[in-house]
This record gives structure tokens, sequence and C-alpha cells, in this order.
């Protein structure tokens, strides 16, 4: 429990700093009473008076007798809060001394960053499963590249580097299943989809599918990673599971993707092959839209298998059963192929560290990574 709360503290602490940051809590504003946060967050008042320290010392809010926790009042020259300079410079030295002990246990910066890119995904699948305050986002300046299709943390990766390669190129994500994806290509709602759709009549990945969705447009496909899907099961397989087939056994509870992903059609396939009916699967209607989520649910008890990719597995601590290969692609329309923000995307597929941190992360594979496939 102890554990828990440390945890919740640090998530209250992380929301109302966004919401300060961003404005949507101005200087002056009170801060919610600690009681009516416990009840929202389901936590001790003592954790979030803990989350109210912790601001406190970073002088963003203030307690005030009889008033209440508030917004500092501290401005810079434009109005805004500006935290010390200090504050900054210690983050930065955190930062480099996460780093430098990378290094110093043998990974690369390229194994760093990745890591990194599975730790804000995790901490970012725990932060979606809890109710929060809304804060508007940040607007991007410059290009930004619209990113809808399957969840896999090469994309996140990606993201991550063609902002730090390319400070005038962004590139926002949303995991909604490789269908989703093509169809958002389809009605102008994206720039670039991501896809993993296996065909089953003809055996190829992602060019049947395109040519149903976006019939007579011009398309390339380019490998992001070839990637190996499995099931994830917890620390040492304790129910043996070894293929599709176990899923229906007794006492297995599974946790599945959306209809739509990529993963979805692949098991629904493997499933009908293997005689197993859904309705024998306990927890076959419990869906997530990522591969994190999966493994979270996994990790937490929530289920004791799932079916996703070797690197949620590893992000996780669990243990990975695999069961095949398969072939991941963004799916680019091809007038946009050349443009500023593409060839940015390009550049950074093709560059080493992209490709080291991917190899840093369980199950990928990058022989193919940046190859390209037209399709008319």
């Amino acid at each position: 429990m102890a554990e828990r709360e440390t945890f919740v503290y640090l998530e209250i602490a992380e929301t109302m700093r966004r919401l300060i940051v961003l404005g949507e809590l101005s200087p002056g504003d009170r801060l919610t009473p600690v009681r009516e946060m416990a009840e929202r967050w389901d936590c001790t008042p003592n954790t979030v008076s803990r989350a109210y320290s912790l601001l406190g010392r970073e002088g963003l809010v203030t307690a005030h007798r009889g008033g209440g926790t508030r917004v500092s009042l501290r401005t810079g020259a434009a109005g805004s809060l500006a935290p010390p300079e200090w504050q900054w410079a210690d983050l930065v030295n955190r930062a480099e001394g996460y780093l430098l002990e990378a290094i110093g246990l043998g990974h690369s910066p390229g194994h760093a960053e990745a890591a990194l890119a599975a730790a804000i995904a995790r901490w970012d699948e725990v932060r979606s499963s809890r109710p929060a305050a809304t804060a508007a986002k940040e607007p991007r300046r410059g290009l930004t590249l619209r990113f809808v299709g399957s969840h896999d943390l090469s994309v996140e990766l990606l993201a991550r580097m063609l902002g730090e390669r390319t400070p005038a190129v962004a590139m926002t994500t949303d995991f909604i299943g490789s269908l989703g994806g093509l169809m958002a290509l389809a009605r102008g709602e994206a720039d670039i989809a991501g896809a993993h759709l296996w065909d089953e009549a003809t055996g190829l990945y992602n060019v049947p599918f395109v040519q149903k969705v976006l019939p007579g447009r011009p398309v390339v496909l380019v490998n992001l990673v070839k990637r190996l899907q499995g099931l994830i099961v917890p620390a040492g397989n304790p129910q043996r599971l070894q293929r599709v087939a176990d899923l229906g056994g007794p006492g297995v509870t599974f946790v599945n993707r959306q209809p739509g992903s990529g993963t979805r059609v692949w098991l629904d396939v493997q499933l009908k092959r293997a005689g197993v009916e859904p309705e024998r699967i306990a927890g076959y209607g419990r869906e997530e839209t990522t591969h994190i989520g999966v493994a979270r649910a996994v990790a937490e008890g929530e289920a004791t298998v799932g079916l996703g990719i070797q690197a949620a597995a590893s992000a996780f601590g669990l243990d990975f059963v695999r069961l095949g290969e398969e072939r991941y692609d963004l799916v680019v329309p091809g007038g946009l192929w050349d443009d500023e923000a593409l060839l940015a995307v390009r550049a950074a597929l093709a560059s080493t560290p992209f490709k080291d941190a991917l190899l840093s992360l369980s199950g990928y594979e990058v022989s193919r990574t940046g190859e390209e496939t037209r399709v008319e």
C-alpha cells in the first residue's frame, strides 16, 4: 500500500504541475482541497498533502492559513510563472546523471534513449488509467505530422528522436489500431498510418488492406520494424502457456486488443485455425488499445496472459512466449513522400542511433527498416 501511495503522490504532483505550467491554474488560484482531491484519486489525505508539499518546495504553490494552498504569485516578465533557474539546472543534472550511469554500465546513448521511451510509455499508460484533470495541449509550432494507427514502442521512440533531430518537425500520435489508421488516412485525418495487418489469403502484410481501404491511391509503405509477437505472461510463466489454443484453458484470464488492431486480426485467425471459440476464453472481451496496456494488465494481476510484442513484456519485467514475427509498416500517401517533414522522418529512420535504440528494445529486427514498397 505504501508503494502505491508513493506513486500516486507523484502522479498528483505531476498533474497539478502541468496545469500550472500550461496556465490552466493561474497565480493566486486555489488548489482543490486536500480531502476532495483524496476522494478524486482514491488515496489518503496525507498522500495529497505530500504532493502539495512537493509543489511548494518547487516554488509553484504556497500554503495560506485558512486559505488553502494556492498557486505562487511569483511571475516572470511576461506574467507567466518563472520557476527558479536552478530547478532547470537540477533537472538537466539529473538527466545527465542517468545518461552517465547508463553509459558506465556499458549501454550506448541510444540504449538510454530507448529505455527512457519505454519508461515514458509505461508512465503514460498508468496515468491514462486514472482520472485526472484535463490540461490543454501545448500548441506546436513548425511542421506537424499526424500519426494514427497501431501502437508500438518504436513509434513513440521515432516521435521523440524526430523532435530532437529536427526541432521544426513534430509528430503527434493517436493509437487506435491498424485499420483505424488506414481509415483515418483515407479520410484525410492523418499524414502517416501505422499498420501490421496480416492477410490470411495472401500471407502478406498490409498491402492487401491498403489496396482495399485506399483503392487507386498511390501509397508508400516504409518498413519501421519487424517484431516478435507472442504471449505476455507473468515471470516464470506459472500456467505454462505455450500456444493460442491454451487461452481457453481453466484458470486462464486473457486481456485482448481492440477490434481493428493488427494483433486482434491475427489472433482471431489463429483462434479459428485452432478451433477455439472466443466465448471459451475468459477475458476475451477485455480490451486495451496498446501493447503497453496489455502488459500492464498482466503485471498488475488483472489478467494471467495477453497477446502482444516482446518489447512491451520486457518493459514490465514479464516473460514472453514467442508465437511469430510480423512486419510493421508506416503508410504514407505518395503525394507527401517528398515533403520536408517526411524527409525528416526518412532521415531519422535511416539513422544509426534510431536503429541502435530499437535493437536495445527486446524483440525487434531492423534489417529492413526504411525499406520502401510502392502501392498504386
